[in-house]
């Protein structure tokens, strides 16, 4: 569709949006500080009922945290401390993480809720990547998705413990990538090559359905809108941006000559009205994704924001850092 087809995307958002540009008001503020980790958070994941959490540690743990209530429910002992990546399943009952050991590693979390530290073996390890892996992310409860530095993502059974489809068409290293809500089919990813690319899975990965550019270095992060019509990017050329499927095109650029440092992470709110970016300093940063205005800055932490995320019920934002905390926000 290309021009045109932005226009129309773009018109149509404006007529449902007839609403003014928005003020995001002083109430998201830090309602909770997750401290227990003794070296720098890399990634965190919501569970499925918005009240827990896992993260992943150069301290070389996962830790499953209640976040309301601010205690670690159980921490997981990984076998290398160069964890880069972590998710939770759909179900609940599984968090998965990787790294520089080019590894998925799946572990089931018990019910012995006495049992708070857990040296157990993984319930299921996936190795074919040749790099570290720098994203994973569940697809349902049976299979899950992975992004590596060897420039591949693969789809892994996880009962079967084997590749169900290798996507290979990057140029660079994968590092994000992120399955689509609106059709669980769809994910995209995004590389050093500078390019996002949107995969069916159904294709086993041969081609890419899509592929975007639009920016000038590095995409660090991906991250469809709720509804899977777009999604977002966060680069290394202190920009994000938002890409529509239905126009082929990129609809808006988020970017400010006072930021300096790269974008970390990005994540949506519910209504895909407000887009969070975290720089690789110390602040988190939110845009109107409408009027591509930047209306608040949350923090700061005291060194980089390594991740965003927002809860299923997009009721709190959680933010983590290399130092060595976690703040939830609401």
């Amino acid at each position: 569709m290309g021009d045109d087809g932005k226009k129309l995307v773009l018109a149509e958002a404006a007529e449902k949006g007839r609403v003014p540009k928005l003020s995001f008001k002083s109430f998201m503020i830090p309602r909770r500080v997750l401290k227990g980790h003794f070296g720098k958070i890399y990634a965190t994941a919501w569970g499925p009922d918005s009240r827990r959490l896992v993260s992943a540690s150069q301290d070389g743990k996962l830790i499953i945290w209640n976040a309301f209530t601010t205690f670690k429910e159980s921490v997981i002992v990984l076998r290398s401390s160069w964890v880069m990546t972590c998710a939770y399943s759909p179900n609940g009952t599984m968090v998965a993480a990787g790294g520089l050991d080019n590894t998925v590693s799946i572990y089931k979390l018990g019910t012995d809720t006495d049992k708070k530290v857990s040296q157990e073996k993984p319930a299921a390890e996936l190795a074919q990547h040749e790099g570290y892996l720098s994203c994973c992310r569940f697809l349902g409860d049976k299979a899950i998705l992975s992004s590596s530095g060897d420039g591949t993502c693969i789809l892994w059974d996880i009962e079967r413990r084997t590749p169900k489809g290798v996507f290979t068409e990057h140029k660079g290293d994968v590092m994000s990538l992120s399955p689509n809500e609106g059709d669980s089919n769809l994910f995209v990813s995004g590389s050093t090559d500078t390019l996002a690319k949107v995969w069916d899975i159904r294709q086993n990965g041969k081609k890419s359905v899509l592929s975007f550019s639009g920016h000038d270095a590095d995409i660090n992060s991906v991250q469809f809108l709720p509804d899977g019509t777009a999604f977002g990017t966060g680069s290394d050329d202190a920009s994000c941006g938002l890409f529509d499927l239905r126009a082929a095109a990129q609809l808006n650029k988020y970017a400010d000559s006072k930021i300096l440092g790269g974008m970390t992470s990005v994540a949506f709110s519910r209504t895909g009205r407000f887009l969070f970016a975290s720089d690789d300093e110390t602040m988190v940063h939110v845009w109107d994704t409408l009027h591509a205005s930047r209306v608040a800055d949350l923090g700061p932490h005291e060194l980089r924001v390594s991740c965003v995320q927002v809860s299923p019920d997009g009721q709190a934002l959680c933010t983590a850092s290399w130092d060595t905390t976690i703040k939830i926000w609401a």
